[in-house]
């Protein structure tokens, strides 16, 4: 047993299941003299339920991690590069995908028995929104060991990437603006960043457009496997109260049984009791008889 190991353990466990485990693996720690371990386990904290409901989504569908994690790059580096409109675009795909995968999230949590709440819902959309915009963000989503919801700030942090600021929209020209602002527009150098920030916006559309495809492709798998599950369980459910039929029917005829046993060993003691009654009853009679016989013989 190691960290690592309880953490993944600990963090897939519904919220009122933490604490007792954890409670438990520490004392196994202890046991095995590791109070490191013990120590460093006590530490883990219990997450709350939208917190759950993320790790969730990495632990169960880790399909969806590394496209997000990607789609999250692609925003981030065309939020440096392109314009409002391009940004508008990307914008609705991004709450497309996350609606999708907060739903997921929901069915993940449902499934495992604890279905979460409205608010909830929107705390996992939160941190799936702080996942796209922040790379520090998206590496503890990815760990599957959140303790409390992530929270998006406010756009994406071009600057604190290093890229500094997007540059600014030229004004419009007025009537006495000079003419030496147009030949630098359209130099090379102008060309080439153009190009390239076309070769960014077509990237990121189609890693937009390829993880959307696919989460919808998953969404549907996901909701066929939740309704499997659901028709699973309630066969289990219905092989499981058989069984405790069963069971309970098992022990009442194993009761009786030996109630049965106990009444046939009594009977047969009684028996072997007036068994022996009768056969000195017999002896006595014969006694009896042979002393009357004896009497009533005259004496020659």
């Amino acid at each position: 047993m190691d960290l690592e190991t309880v953490a993944d353990e600990l963090y897939r466990l519904r919220p009122e299941e933490f604490t007792a485990t954890r409670a438990a693996r520490m004392a196994e720690a202890r046991t095995a003299g590791d109070r490191a371990l013990a120590d460093s386990i006590g530490k883990l904290r219990r997450p709350s339920l939208s917190a759950w409901a993320g790790n969730l989504l990495v632990h169960e569908s880790p399909g969806e991690v590394e496209p997000l994690l990607r789609l999250g790059e692609g925003l981030r580096q065309a939020h440096r590069d392109l314009d409002g409109a391009q940004l508008r675009e990307l914008s609705r795909q991004q709450r497309v995908l996350i609606t999708a995968l907060s739903r997921q999230a929901g069915q993940l949590a449902a499934q495992a028995g604890h279905p979460i709440t409205e608010a909830a819902r929107h705390e996992v959309e939160n941190t799936l929104r702080a996942v796209l915009a922040d790379p520090d963000a998206a590496r503890e989503w990815a760990s599957g060991r959140l303790v409390k919801p992530l929270t998006a700030g406010t756009g994406f942090p071009a600057m604190a990437e290093g890229a500094g600021p997007a540059p600014p929209r030229p004004a419009a020209r007025t009537a006495g603006a000079t003419k030496t602002a147009k030949p630098a527009r359209s130099t090379g150098a102008g060309k080439a960043e153009a190009a390239e920030r076309r070769r960014r916006l077509t990237r990121a559309r189609k890693e937009a457009d390829r993880a959307a495809r696919e989460l919808r492709t998953r969404e549907k798998a996901a909701a066929t496997a939740s309704r499997e599950a659901f028709a699973a369980k309630k066969n289990w459910d219905e092989a499981q109260q058989r069984v405790s039929d069963l069971t309970a029917e098992l022990q009442h005829a194993r009761e009786a049984q030996q109630q049965a046993r106990s009444a046939e060993r009594t009977a047969r003691d009684r028996a072997r009791t007036a068994d022996r009654g009768v056969r000195e009853a017999r002896r006595t009679a014969d006694a009896a008889a042979e002393e009357l016989r004896r009497l009533e013989t005259p004496e020659q």
